[in-house]
């Protein structure tokens, strides 16, 4: 049995930097597999795990469900073949549902859900949570371990709130609040092997006692029923709430560029789409460009707040942006390149 983690976590919550850490700090000596599935037409964070010696299988897909139950099934397969892994980890696009990724690695023989773990943004959780609802709401009722992210910026108010409003979705989750840099891989390892365990047994434990029963506050397995006959034609279920693909909610604008910016230019981008929803709503906005000296500008924005920073030159520019009601062509005039 191969076993496989997967960490679902919204636009921009910090999925890669946890893995990134725990890559380095918790799985050790581990022969390691990460299979990203990005939404979008650009994987922009391709390739930095290279450098650590983990095999990436990169997969650009719109439409998550068709990526599930056909390419994705395939690749992880093909993966625990190839590569026969001690563990798989899985980054899910930021708006995948957890319960679609978890019933899709199910189907694969051989393959054994580790931990789910879902990061979440301390500062973001609540618009997030009133907005995209059916999205973020499903990461973090699906997890066993909900690691939450920006808690050393983050006010203790909204830590609060944030934790009160995680608690009533999944309340069996194990939680982390505690700021990263204060966490060694290894303990959050440990958390994650730890919940997932409690909630294999709570799950054994409730089938043998309620055989011919159907428990309907079990969270964790009420989601995955519909799935099963999920086509890709979009439509909508006879079920309680409507499931919608990723596909017909967010929409991915990316773009490959030569062209040369300067950082003013991309901080007044990055600055118009934080404060105006003249172009779009817009939750994630990423990417790196040549500036006019022939060096290189990495940029990472979510709402209300972005970074820039210089990193190592790539083969050509490239941006994405993702959100809902995009404008593309005026996004393409205010980076300029239109």
């Amino acid at each position: 049995m191969t076993k496989i983690d997967i960490f679902s976590g919204f636009l921009g919550a910090g999925k890669t930097t946890l893995i990134r850490k725990l890559i380095a700090e918790g799985y050790k000596n581990e022969k390691l597999v990460l299979i990203e599935n990005e939404f979008g037409e650009i994987a922009i964070d391709g390739g930095f795990l290279k450098d650590a010696g983990v095999q990436i299988t990169e997969m650009n897909s719109g439409c998550i469900c068709c990526t599930l139950v056909g390419d994705f099934t395939k690749a992880l397969k093909k993966v625990m073949e190839e590569y026969a892994p001690d563990r798989i980890i899985i980054e899910p696009s930021g708006v995948g549902k957890l319960s679609d990724v978890a019933h899709a690695v199910e189907q694969v023989e051989g393959a054994h859900i580790g931990a789910k773990v879902t990061v979440v943004d301390a500062g973001k959780c609540r618009m997030y949570m009133r907005n995209f609802g059916e999205f973020f709401n499903d990461q973090v009722e699906n997890a066993d371990l909900i690691v939450m992210s920006r808690t050393d910026t983050a006010s203790a108010e909204k830590i609060l709130a944030a934790t009160e409003l995680l608690k009533q979705l999944n309340a069996k989750a194990g939680l982390i609040s505690t700021p990263w840099d204060k966490l060694s891989g290894e303990q959050i390892v440990e958390a994650m092997e730890h919940n997932a365990l409690h909630e294999e047994l709570e799950h054994m434990e409730h089938e043998h006692h309620h055989e011919h029963e159907h428990d309907h506050e079990h969270h964790h397995h009420d989601h995955d029923e519909h799935d099963e006959h999920c086509t890709c034609g979009c439509h909508d279920h006879d079920h309680e709430h409507h499931h919608h693909h990723a596909d017909e909610v967010f929409t991915s604008w990316g773009k490959e560029t030569p062209h040369k910016f300067t950082k003013a230019k991309i901080e007044d981008v990055l600055k118009t789409l934080c404060e105006t929803d003249d172009y779009g709503t817009i939750l994630r906005a990423k990417g790196m460009v040549e500036d006019e000296n022939g060096s290189w500008i990495y940029f990472d924005m979510v709402p209300g707040e972005y970074e820039l920073r210089d990193g190592e030159p790539d083969y050509t520019g490239r941006l994405c942006v993702i959100g809902t009601d995009i404008d593309e062509h005026r996004l393409e005039e205010l980076f300029g390149i239109a």
